[in-house]
């Protein structure tokens, strides 16, 4: 029972939809916390507001937390869009959620994504041509998924079990749980790879071997990370108001460890808490490495150009990364 907890801070939350993932989840978060006399996750259900009957679907995820006696918060989306409707409702999900975790003052969100679910983020990805990051897997403690709560993390026990697993746990001990018609509506990309899987499956391609991959693809992502941390740290010096670049070094070294180090070194400047648009910032290092920057470019809420002389550590090639100037007449 010890897994189902580990990793994130406690206590914590736990996002509930009342389908048989979450409830699996919140049943088995709700044993541990008895069992180890630790305090019992807080329950979060969000009402995206998507179907007629999901007021009443959420109203009862609550009373089934409250059965458990388990304190629960019911969270509302009111401004469903009329298109791109699973990208708006991840973010909102995400961002009411994390405002409760913030107002509860707790810091890790606990969710029940599944083998399945991370097979199926491998085949979308890879759909979207994704390239190692976003084709290893999901971790099991990970940065909150939204960028207005730095502080915050999700948490993923569940990761290594089968959606047929769990169901077959929560039907075992009688629990009930919610099927969501969303989740058979073709419109919705996930639900189309989800109908792939009988057919990938006959060819070996399993939600098992599929998330394996993605595991091993996570290792090399890790070591790559590991690599340009160490280029990063090799190439660049902090500075008041920026960082100093060695240009040659940097342009020497193995592509994907160059953008990767660019990529970190601009987010550390911005504080931004994602990396920049994967295209503009190879047309960046494009230019740097080709020595065509002149009088320097943008990105990412930062300005890279040549160094003040006096700060010229690397010789006539430092460049001095620094935050843009806002703009006359912005605010």
């Amino acid at each position: 029972m010890e897994q189902f907890a580990a990793g994130g801070a406690w206590p914590g939350a736990v996002a509930v939809s009342g389908g048989g993932d979450s409830v699996a989840l919140m049943h088995l978060l709700a044993r541990w916390a008895k069992k180890t006399k630790k305090t019992a996750p807080l329950v979060l259900v969000v009402d995206h507001g998507l179907r007629p009957e999901a007021a009443k679907e959420a109203r009862s995820v609550v009373k089934a937390a409250k059965a458990l006696n388990l304190s629960a918060t019911l969270l509302r989306w009111k401004q469903a869009p009329s298109r791109g409707i699973e990208a708006a409702a991840r973010e909102a999900r995400y961002r009411l959620m994390g405002e409760a975790l913030r107002r509860k003052k707790l810091a890790t969100l606990y969710v029940g994504h599944t083998q399945d679910d991370q097979a199926e983020t491998f085949l979308l990805r890879l759909a979207r041509g994704s390239g190692i990051d976003g084709l290893s897997a999901m971790r099991k403690l990970a940065p909150y998924p939204h960028p207005d709560f730095p502080a915050l993390a999700v948490a993923r026990p569940l990761l290594g079990f089968s959606r047929a697993a769990l169901r077959a746990w929560a039907k075992a001990r009688k629990l009930a749980w919610l099927e969501d018609p969303m989740n058979e509506d073709p419109r919705f990309d996930r639900v189309k790879m989800r109908r792939l899987a009988p057919v990938l499956a006959e060819v070996g391609l399993t939600p098992a071997r599929i998330a394996l991959a993605a595991t091993h693809l996570a290792s090399g992502r890790d070591l790559l990370a590991g690599l340009a941390l160490a280029l990063q740290e090799r190439v660049s010096r902090p500075v008041a108001g920026g960082i100093l670049l060695d240009q040659d070094a940097l342009g020497d070294a193995p592509r994907e460890l160059g953008l990767r180090a660019l990529a970190s070194l601009l987010q550390a400047v911005s504080g931004a808490p994602y990396r920049p648009r994967f295209d503009a910032l190879e047309r960046l290092f494009d230019r740097l490495v080709a020595g065509t920057l002149g009088g320097g470019a943008t990105l990412s809420g930062c300005r890279l150009g040549p160094a003040p002389a006096k700060e010229r550590i690397f010789g006539p090639a430092t460049l001095k990364i620094a935050s843009e100037m806002p703009r006359k007449g912005s605010v």
